[in-house]
This record gives structure tokens, C-alpha cells and sequence, in this order.
């Protein structure tokens, strides 16, 4: 540790991480996720994620070989679920 990094420590500051002083500009939030994206997200499989894509209870389009869910179209999956249990 270099005394700059030592003296930074000390005072209660973590370290700086040399790549967060190279980033430049704010991270954009993704257009859209991939199927397994979404999966994680739901806290779902996989397989179920698949399914609720196949039968449209989860809109999706197809970019290439690859199916893509912008997250407005989760967040209407989770607001239709919400309003399911509630009714």
C-alpha cells in the first residue's frame, strides 16, 4: 500500500479502485434484457421464464437468434401478477 493509500485508509476511506477513476460518464441502464436476465430477476428458472415468454404472458421480441425484454415489459408482467393476487 502506498502511503497515499495508507493515509486514506486510515482517515475511514476505502482505497480508490484505479478503474472507477477511469470511468467516464454514468452507466446507461440497459434497453433491454436477455431471457436469462429476466429469469434472475423474477427469481424464476429458466424453463419458466421460457414459458411465460412462449404463451405471451411476458411479452418479448426477437433481436437475431435471441429473445429480448425491454423492462417495461417486465415491470407490466409484475403489475399484471400484482393485480392478479389483489383482485
Amino acid at each position: 500500500m502506498t502511503r497515499r493509500q495508507t493515509a486514506k485508509h486510515q482517515k475511514g476511506t476505502a482505497p480508490v479502485n484505479e478503474l472507477n477513476e477511469l470511468r467516464v460518464g454514468p452507466r446507461l441502464a440497459p434497453k433491454w434484457y436477455s431471457v436469462a436476465e429476466v429469469a434472475e430477476q423474477l427469481g424464476y428458472g429458466l424453463s419458466k421464464t421460457k414459458l411465460l415468454i412462449a404463451t405471451g404472458q411476458i411479452r418479448s421480441l426477437k433481436d437475431g437468434g435471441h429473445q429480448r425484454i425491454p423492462p417495461e415489459w417486465v415491470d407490466e408482467y409484475v403489475a399484471r401478477r400484482v393485480a392478479e393476487e389483489c383482485a
